[in-house]
């Protein structure tokens, strides 16, 4: 059995390999066509040394970024060819392939750029912090309470643009020595400003709820998947109901670990489509699309397994509910938003239509959500969070003039060429 395995492991890692040498020449190929950017044009970077898997995390920042590049104009440094390939299919911001550190390295030195911003904590950002006279900044890639949102590494940017208090009571909570007051800046949520797009029904009178379970996790603290639990008596519920309409956005993970997690997921879509079916002005929708936002901005009630889907649907400002994990194992933050969440069992989940009801009409569960998104991400008026993401970059360019200026003599950054090399993993 040991060699067995050892022989699938090997070729696995050869096709990983081809596939990435395919990705590399298809991406220089597309490059190749392209018009180069012009010389010490781009002010704003986005390091993004992931591949396609983890795309998720950068698209979500496209329509901020874009209409940042009105004032500085931003590119994304891509390492990965299939990060690379994503990005260029995408065709939303101007992309460098640097895949070596060579590459990295020569592309820097053809640019100004000023600010450097980090989606995710990807280990290969260290490349990048090598180069001084800029300022690194970390904007993440969505709104938590999960541990990844209070980790030691923000210590290792210069900046961290964070959602609002409830961030920072938590880096303070948590980090030692980390000067909230100085190294973060409130920026709110400004993907909600973008919480737009077609939608794939007309609309009318039906009350619409949205569905968007998380994959079953891989180990029981992390068990907050429920579309076994509650999710089939759930979409049966709203499917039964004439005065509602289902969108269901699962997970693309659902069923990885768990077969028949994976099997439930099948027969709430399966219900959808006979839904429509029998009565095609439902217009009952299974959403496996990658663009996210007028999802949340378009359900009157938004229910939500444990993870960065609460905080996007907070940040629309609109009633929410959280499905309890049946999993006692499953760990549950209880300083945050959860500690006083709308919570959906899954002895309730027969029960969401009146629950939706409910939701929609109390006034002290309005009331209260207010106050979490208030505390979560400051202002959501429209447009006010992109405002503050803008006025934090140009607060980050007038700190970048005033060291320039105050510095005595420039760095040549490229005169450790051959040791940055040496780093080089390719």
């Amino acid at each position: 059995m040991g060699l067995i395995s050892d022989a699938g492991k090997a070729l696995a890692l050869v096709r990983r390999a081809l596939r990435a040498r395919a990705a590399t020449r298809d991406v220089r190929s597309r490059l190749a066509r392209r018009a180069p950017a012009p010389t010490a044009h781009f002010r704003v970077a986005v390091y993004f040394a992931d591949g396609e898997v983890n795309m998720y995390q950068l698209r979500q920042w496209y329509r901020p970024l874009q209409h940042l590049a009105r004032t500085w104009p931003v590119v994304v440094l891509s390492r990965s060819a299939t990060g690379a390939q994503a990005l260029l299919a995408d065709d939303a911001l101007p992309v460098a392939f640097v895949p070596t550190v060579r590459d990295l390295e020569d592309y820097v030195a053809s640019q100004d750029i000023r600010v450097v911003l980090y989606v995710n904590q990807n280990t290969r950002n260290f490349q990048m912090f090598r180069y001084g006279r800029r300022w690194h900044v970390f904007i993440n890639h969505g709104e938590s309470d999960k541990m990844y949102m209070t980790t030691n590494q923000f210590k290792a940017y210069d900046y961290a643009l964070v959602a609002g208090d409830a961030a920072r009571e938590r880096l303070s909570r948590v980090l030692w020595d980390y000067d909230i007051d100085q190294r973060t800046i409130e920026i709110g949520r400004p993907q909600a400003d973008y919480y737009a797009g077609d939608l794939p029904y007309t609309p009318d009178e039906r009350t619409v709820v949205l569905y968007a379970p998380t994959w079953e996790g891989d180990r029981p603290s992390a068990h907050y998947g429920s579309i076994r639990t509650h999710g089939e008596a759930l979409a049966q519920s709203i499917l039964a109901s004439p005065a509602h309409r289902l969108i269901y956005r699962p997970h693309p993970r659902s069923g990885v670990v768990d077969a028949e997690y994976g099997a439930a997921n099948e027969r709430i879509i399966a219900a959808i489509a006979a839904a429509n079916a029998v009565d095609p002005t439902a217009q009952h929708v299974y959403d496996a699309r990658p663009e996210l936002g007028w999802q949340l901005a378009a359900a009157d009630v938004a229910v939500v397994d444990i993870s960065a889907m609460v905080y996007d649907r907070l940040a629309a400002d609109k009633p929410l509910m959280v499905t309890r994990p049946v999993d006692p194992e499953a760990l549950i933050d209880t300083h945050g938003y959860l500690s006083q969440a709308e919570w959906l069992t899954a002895d309730g989940a027969p029960r969401i239509v009146d629950e939706a009801a409910r939701l929609l009409s109390d006034p002290e569960s309005v009331s209260a959500l207010d106050g979490w998104v208030r505390r979560y991400f400051g202002d959501t008026s429209p447009g006010a969070a992109t405002a503050r993401f803008e006025g934090a970059i140009r607060v980050l360019m007038e700190r970048w003039e005033y060291w320039h200026l105050a510095s005595t003599g420039a760095d040549d950054e490229s005169a450790d060429v051959a040791e940055a090399a040496e780093l080089d993993d390719e």
